[in-house]
């Protein structure tokens, strides 16, 4: 896995070339308000500016073709440094950068370029548009840099699929003493259990029933743990093999304490099937078993909250995570690979589909934070010491229709489906908002993790949805006439 840095990202369309970067930098690297000797420079006409600055390339041509190996490519911070004593102020640099990002400083006689002021640009704290900024590198990557992949290379799968991307990640964080169970799902289908006898993974994986994944694992855990062996059990489910046709055997083994670390990757339907709709599929979502028509307009019932009835089995760990936030996702797995070693602990990623929710392939990130951003997803976290907690919070929310407009899947939906969907997401916030505010009025006090449990249950018996898809029904019909 390549190495990944810190950076300095420009958005033109909030620029106004008011020169404050310039002003800034030249202030920090010379001492002086001579904009012409600033490290960076906004270049061109309003509406079609252009940035000057050095982009500290991960395959730089500056350092290429620099004869005196005055300029190298740092591997710690990812900056080009230079060395004003090793340069023969040759100017082959300027030929080789192709963003102006290096340039003669006529006072030192030197070349001069961005260094990141170490690591505290003073460029993008100058800006007062937002139009730079300075986007910082999870650390995920420099922790995972020298990790063995523990899933075979060339796995298969929908382009733009996030499933392999949690696969991967998921096995390199985990570690190779892991027994892995992937039920029929697109997990398995993109090769985890293999071909021809051999396995696509590095550690010991097998295919169960979706009715029995994690008594099976259950089983092994407690098989291995009497050889005195320490394993790490894992499933890597999808929401239908969790939810519905799986939720019985995953009911128990959560009600037991299993040692085990249940992974539910949510992409809301039965997709490797045929994309058929699945408890966890949103109200008015199409899916080939919830068609669009005459006399259907999709789903028609709200989806379960899993996550939400695994709190109240009072799991030793249970959180929710996205894929567009992936060191969330990667401080809650370590929470929950130590959670398994003494009792049952239940991660739910929720990974957008490219095609059953029909969206272009490279959209998909967008479409996972849009979810974050409307608080159609939440992300929390729950352990009975310390109740329900959010970890990323959007207190100004875009609306429900950012999130719905980016997918084909919701194209149908009339004003009464979009004022039903928009009012669920309040809801759902303030309710578990309530949960989240119990725990921390009662701090880790049994009380705390009581209330938490019984809210979750009675938010999950709630059923709202009929009264309103017989109301869109007159709206369309009224709409007709």
């Amino acid at each position: 896995m390549g190495q990944a840095y810190s950076t300095i990202a420009f958005d033109v369309g909030k620029c106004d070339s008011c020169g404050k970067c310039m002003s800034a930098c030249a202030l920090a690297k010379t001492g002086t308000g001579d904009v012409a000797r600033s490290r960076i420079q906004i270049l061109g006409e309003q509406g079609d500016y252009n940035l000057a600055l050095c982009r500290q390339c991960g395959d730089p041509k500056c350092v290429m073709v620099c004869p005196a190996a005055a300029l190298t490519k740092n591997a710690d911070s990812g900056v080009i440094d230079y060395d004003p004593s090793k340069c023969v102020n040759c100017l082959l640099c300027t030929i080789g950068c192709a963003f102006g990002g290096i340039a003669p400083d006529a006072v030192t006689a030197g070349m001069a370029k961005c260094d990141m002021c170490d690591g505290a640009p003073s460029c993008v704290a100058a800006c007062p548009s937002g139009a730079l900024k300075h986007v910082t590198t999870a650390r995920i990557y420099r922790e995972v840099g020298d990790w063995e992949d523990l899933f075979a290379p060339g796995l298969s799968g929908c382009q733009g699929c996030n499933t392999e991307l949690l696969m991967r990640h998921a096995l390199r964080r985990v570690g190779p003493d892991t027994v892995l169970a992937t039920p029929p799902g697109c997990v398995p289908g993109m090769g985890s259990v293999g071909y021809n006898g051999v396995t696509g993974t590095k550690v010991p994986v097998f295919h169960p029933l979706l009715t029995n994944t994690a008594p099976m694992l259950a089983g092994i855990r407690r098989q291995l743990k009497r050889k005195g062996r320490e394993v790490t059990a894992m499933a890597l489910a999808g929401d239908g093999g969790a939810s519905d046709v799986g939720f019985q055997s995953l009911s128990g083994a959560a009600e037991r304490g299993e040692e085990i670390l249940f992974l539910v990757i949510d992409n809301e339907g039965y997709m490797n099937t045929g994309m058929q709709r699945s408890s966890c599929t949103p109200f008015g979502a199409w899916t080939s078993t919830t068609p669009v028509g005459s006399e259907s307009r999709g789903k028609s019932q709200d989806a379960k909250n899993l996550p939400l009835l695994m709190v109240n089995h009072r799991c030793a760990y249970v959180a929710t995570a996205s894929t567009a936030y992936m060191q969330d996702f990667y401080d809650k797995l370590d929470k929950a690979i130590a959670a398994a070693r003494h009792g049952f602990a239940y991660l739910h990623v929720y990974s957008p589909c490219t095609t059953g929710w029909r969206f272009p392939s490279e959209r998909n990130m967008e479409v996972a934070r849009k979810a974050v951003e409307t608080n159609f997803v939440m992300l929390w976290e729950f352990t009975p010491q310390s109740g329900l907690n959010f970890t990323h919070e959007h207190d100004h929310p875009l609306p429900v229709t950012e999130y719905l407009k980016a997918m084909g899947r919701f194209r149908h939906l009339d004003e009464a489906q979009i004022a039903h969907i928009q009012a669920k997401v309040e809801e759902n916030r303030a309710h578990v908002e309530r949960m989240a505010e119990a725990s921390s009025r009662s701090g880790s006090t049994s009380g705390s993790n009581s209330a938490v449990a019984v809210g979750a249950v009675e938010w999950c018996g709630r059923t709202t949805v009929r009264d309103l898809h017989r109301a869109s029904r007159k709206t369309r019909g009224a709409a007709r006439k």
